[in-house]
């Protein structure tokens, strides 16, 4: 009449098909994810063969001068189509270069081009030693491309998507 009580074995819970499953997804995940995200950006060299383009438009060569003061713009090479003073806070202190104002004189100088018939895709950025890595960046993304309003709309429109960089000249009075 004894009534054996049984004791109970604890269940073992088997995780080997979730381990294995893990083993699995873990490394899938991993490399689907990007990390970094590199952007390269090509420029051109100048053409050094010296081949003539009939157009003597299109043989002027468009130059920005970025300077640690302020942006330059020349079209034809060595003539001052427009110089961008530095953007001024609230204190009178500069904030930064007005790559507004840059857009602005590029998108003229492309919608003269092109009443004239001429496509002009190529810019010289010359650069003063001082400039920032990030404002060297922004003024190359500036020459590519534009906004511009359409229908109400903004559109981003080509600019001059081939760069050459070089060294800006240094300006009259300064030391070097």
């Amino acid at each position: 009449m004894f009534a054996k009580r049984r004791e109970q074995e604890e269940a073992d819970i088997d995780i080997t098909p979730f381990m294995n499953l893990m083993i699995v997804l873990v490394p899938v995940l991993l490399m689907s994810m990007v990390f970094n995200h590199i952007s390269i950006l090509e420029l051109n060299l100048p053409d050094l063969t010296g081949e003539q383009i009939a157009s003597a438009e299109e043989n002027r060569q468009l130059e920005v001068v970025l300077r640690e003061t302020g942006i330059e713009v020349y079209y034809p090479s060595g003539n001052l189509v427009k110089t961008i003073d530095m953007l001024t806070d609230d204190h009178g202190e500069g904030s930064g270069h007005d790559f507004r104002a840059l857009s602005e004189v590029l998108q003229a100088i492309k919608g003269r081009l092109a009443a004239n018939n001429v496509s002009k895709r190529d810019v010289l950025l010359l650069s003063e030693p001082g400039v920032t890595y990030q404002s060297l960046v922004t003024t190359m993304d500036t020459l590519r491309v534009g906004k511009t309003v359409v229908v109400a709309e903004a559109v981003d429109v080509e600019l001059f998507p081939e760069i050459s960089l070089g060294d800006a000249p240094v300006r009259k009075g300064d030391k070097s």
